[in-house]
């Protein structure tokens, strides 16, 4: 996992307002989306779940409070992981982890989910998806949210290759990262390669005049 690309990640959420204040819901692409919420999940009432790229703990917390998971929330940005452990460090049911999540999927006891808000798009899909295969139980749901679109309105890709985009953050100059933006079809067919079967694909649409397009994708481990 690239260390640059998780902490531009983190700090680019703050810029557009994710993950600012408590949640009372998860919001798969902006606090303004139209999405489905913690209900796509399912009932993890009990149930060990990673969150992957985790950034402040918001939704690790949320999901611990109200839906009583028990979760494990990993980010590879040490201002992140403080700034969890600052605001949650005290809920019951969340683990606030520091390191790269790929290690930790080969290393941890399997998770009967994993879900990710717009943190898999910063990671090759040939390096994620198998750690994710290992890292979940038989018939345990990988359910995240990538691009559609991309900030500049252009659309998916068609071949595996990653997008090079250039994020602005405040005060600091303009950064390059790699994102893998890429159509639906594209990513059921590497889910599948990788021993995943695609449950659903969902647009999600953000506030007016944003031009972003979301897709929210649920899996399961075969």
């Amino acid at each position: 996992m690239n260390r640059l690309a998780w902490t531009v990640y983190g700090q680019f959420q703050l810029d557009r307002g994710f993950r600012t204040s408590d949640p009372d819901q998860i919001h798969w692409g902006t606090p303004g989306d139209a999405g489905p919420g913690a209900g796509v999940l399912g009932d993890i009432g009990g149930k060990r779940l990673l969150d992957l790229g985790c950034g402040g703990g918001h939704y690790a917390a949320h999901l611990a409070r109200e839906h009583r998971a028990v979760v494990d929330a990993i980010d590879v940005a040490p201002t992140q992981h403080q700034r969890a452990l600052f605001q949650y460090g005290d809920v019951p049911g969340v683990r606030f982890l520091l390191g790269d999540a790929v290690d930790h999927l080969y290393r941890c006891e399997p998770y009967d989910l994993v879900y990710s808000v717009h943190g898999l798009g910063y990671l090759h899909p040939h390096h994620s998806l198998p750690a994710l295969h290992r890292g979940l139980h038989p018939g345990g749901r990988l359910v995240f949210s990538v691009l559609h679109t991309d900030f500049h309105r252009r659309p998916p890709s068609s071949s595996l290759e990653p997008r090079q985009l250039t994020v602005q953050l405040k005060g600091l100059e303009p950064l390059a990262v790699q994102l893998w933006v890429l159509s639906p079809q594209l990513w059921e067919d590497v889910l599948t390669d990788h021993g995943f079967t695609v449950e659903a694909v969902d647009f999600l649409h953000r506030q007016a005049g944003d031009p972003v397009v979301d897709q929210l994708i649920q899996a399961c481990r075969a």
